[in-house]
């Protein structure tokens, strides 16, 4: 018989619990589940309890096995995305060797099982701390260099766009969480990702919707995850709030990442910290004052002196610059009452939460209908924008400045590119509140009037 004895840097321990639970643990299940022949590991705790030495006794063995133990709680980031991903101990050991965990760590199937099932463990025992990351740094049971802490809070908190997609602007409650099921069965996700990542929405959403200050901020400052990722989840807040209409057949092509795009313009034109850095919730709350001032745009549309100035200036500002500057020219007017008349309405929580179906079908819709490109309509918004700057008598410049800011931002938000981008130009002839009407009846309509005359 041989026997082994293994001393390991003494540790500073605070508690006999975190001796025992973290590394005398692991330890026993690295040597029981993995190293057959192991008898017993012996664990000594001075009195003080400030430094322990391990033993551990060991028969010879027909392999060669080395080890090593420290105060660093070992991760494999790979495993740890197997986790997330939501696979059971024996999914996640059969991906690992399709990949040739195998063949690189020159083990058996037993020996990856128990990593594998090790790793999930040490994955469970931390996942309360990642429900407050500003907690994970100054814990002292499980010792994680500040690199890795990183990338497990990111990875954590990351989610699938699709997923999202699916109850961006529902209510984040039991009700929807009952309908996981569905939806990890229409996204392909597993269910227990879906349920991590619907919990994470819920968590961030409950944390800083009272809090005053910048959402993205916020968000930061308490999960600390990357801008970008804030981003999205400052999205998922601003919608969930406001409860938005996305779920409707007309908005199918529009992605998660284009509905951030537009939460993030809303939130930089119509909310309450647009105008007042310091005021609470204000990234969050449209502004309830702003939306009433909106009513006061329907001027443009109501004074027909007016209008019929606003047209002039927008179409000596267009002539030769588009292919359909005819069709403007003729349905300017409706055009103009279609977005102003979306304006005035917002002041009703329900016509807030249809704000995208109804620019898609009154505004959008009848544009590609009539074959707009995306150039066009951008062109078209920004002389339409300005115009009313030169209106002498219109007295609600920052307000429609403000209004015009969504809906032309970034040339254009998705809503309008994708609409003539990703749907095919033989779309379903516009509904009644259409802007335009066919150009084959509005010729006929000219010959006729012409022929008259």
């Amino acid at each position: 018989m041989q026997i082994r004895y293994a001393v390991f840097t003494p540790i500073l321990c605070r508690t006999q619990r975190f001796n025992c639970a973290i590394n005398n643990t692991r330890l026993q299940m690295l040597f029981t589940q993995t190293v057959p022949g192991a008898i017993y590991l012996l664990a000594t705790v001075s009195p003080r309890l400030d430094r322990y030495i391990t033993l551990v006794k060991a028969y010879k063995m027909s392999m060669e096995l080395d080890v090593f133990v420290g105060n660093t709680t070992i991760m494999d980031m790979e495993v740890y995305q197997l986790w997330l991903d939501g696979l059971t101990v024996s999914d996640a050991v059969k991906v690992r060797m399709d990949e040739g965990a195998l063949l690189e760590c020159e083990a058996n199937p037993e020996v990856l099982t128990s990593d594998t099932m090790d790793q999930f463990r040490t994955f469970q025992m931390c996942e309360r701390l990642l429900h407050s990351p500003t907690k994970l740094g100054s814990q002292l049971l499980y010792q994680i260099p500040a690199q890795n802490q990183i990338i497990l809070i990111e990875r954590y908190y990351e989610f699938d766009s699709v997923f999202a997609r699916e109850v961006l602007g529902k209510k984040l409650s039991k009700g929807t969480k009952k309908d996981l099921d569905d939806i990890s069965c229409k996204t392909g996700i597993t269910l227990k990702s879906c349920r991590r990542q619907f919990d994470n929405f819920k968590r961030v959403f409950k944390v800083v919707e009272e809090l005053k200050g910048p959402l993205v901020e916020n968000i930061q400052r308490h999960f600390l995850l990357s801008d970008t990722l804030a981003r999205d989840y400052a999205a998922i807040v601003f919608f969930a709030n406001s409860r938005f209409e996305t779920g409707k057949r007309k908005l199918q092509y529009l992605s998660f990442q284009d509905f951030a795009f537009c939460a993030g313009q809303l939130i930089s034109y119509w909310t309450i910290g647009a105008m007042d850095s310091m005021m609470e919730d204000m990234d969050v709350d449209l502004e309830k004052e702003f939306l009433n001032e909106l009513k006061d745009l329907k001027v443009l549309v109501n004074d027909k002196d007016m209008m019929d100035q606003h047209k002039i200036l927008v179409c000596a500002a267009l002539r030769g610059k588009i292919k359909v500057y005819k069709l403007m020219e003729v349905n300017f007017k409706n055009l103009s009452r279609a977005l102003v008349n979306l304006a005035s309405k917002l002041t009703h929580t329900k016509d807030v939460r249809d704000l995208f179906i109804d620019l898609v079908e009154k505004f959008i819709e009848p544009c590609r209908y009539d074959r707009w490109t995306v150039a066009e309509i951008t062109l078209f918004l920004t002389h339409y924008t300005n115009a009313a700057h030169c209106l002498g008598t219109f007295r609600h410049q920052m307000i429609w400045d403000r209004y015009m800011g969504v809906i032309k931002s970034s040339q254009c938000s998705p809503l309008l590119h994708l609409s003539l981008i990703k749907v095919n130009y033989l779309s379903p002839t516009p509904s009644i509140s259409s802007v335009s009407p066919p150009v084959n009846i509005l010729n006929e309509l000219n010959t006729f009037l012409i022929c008259k005359l």
